[in-house]
């Protein structure tokens, strides 16, 4: 019993250290942006200040790029990446662990060799393949480079290799070919690790900054990341009540997947762990 209340004063404790610095954020946005910078930051929302929500939709911060624009470049940008990685993680995996072809080792080696190169280390070579595509400044440029995830394709690797042989040889034995062995049988199986790894995957590309600020110069491309950077400029210049209004507007998208996946997200990740 003691135990048990000590878990849950600990999980409290966990929950005010995260949920104290968003409140900041939330009550911060409808309070006067002087106010803010002379550190007058009142713990009270001022309901009255509800407007600058509906301010920055309509005109976000310096250069004057409607935030529901930004967002909705970030959210096509998360989407993107996450369907275009567990469509290609998929797809690499399944040739990996169910055909035999030539090389199909070394594939898999090199694959799990990019683990060790970090985003940082391949920035350049990238940029420069993308100017010679002629991509940027362009959403495809935002989005190509990194819709393919070496970890996803380990991830479904494991997955399918545990599908019971008993299984592959009844669809073998029923005529299914490849493509319906795949559909029918594999992704039906996997369905929970497909939630969970798209979670991650949605929030991954919803966070990125260091691709599309060197990538994207044009402020319609501005992802609400940048955007709220932007907005930030000098510290004495900034409308703090306009950045944490954007901050707060930033969050609610992947707060949103999260909420309504977090079924089969807690499931994908308890089948992964087995």
């Amino acid at each position: 019993m003691r135990t048990d209340w000590v878990a849950h004063l600990v999980l409290c404790l966990g929950v005010a250290l995260f949920a104290l610095p968003l409140w900041l954020v939330l009550a911060g946005s409808t309070q006067p942006s002087a106010a803010i910078a002379r550190g007058e930051l009142s713990l009270v929302p001022d309901l009255g200040g509800l407007g600058v929500y509906a301010d920055v939709l309509r005109a976000g911060g310096r250069n004057d790029t409607p935030v529901w624009r930004m967002l909705l470049v970030s959210f096509g940008m998360a989407m993107c990446i996450a369907v275009g990685k567990i469509v290609i993680s998929v797809l690499s995996a399944y040739a990996i662990a169910f055909f035999r072809w030539p090389f199909r080792g070394l594939a898999f080696g090199v694959i799990f060799l990019t683990l060790m190169l970090p985003v940082e280390v391949r920035i350049i070579p990238t940029y420069s393949v993308m100017a010679g595509l002629g991509l940027i400044n362009t959403f495809t440029g935002l989005t190509l480079p990194l819709i393919a995830s070496a970890t996803a394709t380990l991830l479904f690797r494991q997955v399918f290799l545990a599908v019971p042989d008993e299984l592959i040889e009844a669809a073998r034995m029923d005529g299914a070919g490849p493509l319906r062995f795949l559909r029918d049988i594999l992704l039906p199986v996997s369905a929970a690790n497909l939630a969970a790894l798209f979670v991650i995957l949605f929030v991954y590309g919803w966070n990125q900054y260091l691709w599309p600020l060197l990538v994207a110069t044009d402020p319609s491309l501005d992802t609400v990341v940048i955007g709220i950077v932007k907005m930030i400029g000098t510290e004495t210049q900034a409308e703090w009540n306009k950045v944490m209004a954007t901050a707060v507007l930033a969050l609610l998208p992947p707060v949103a997947v999260v909420l309504l996946m977090q079924r089969w997200f807690v499931k994908g990740l308890a089948e992964s762990d087995k």
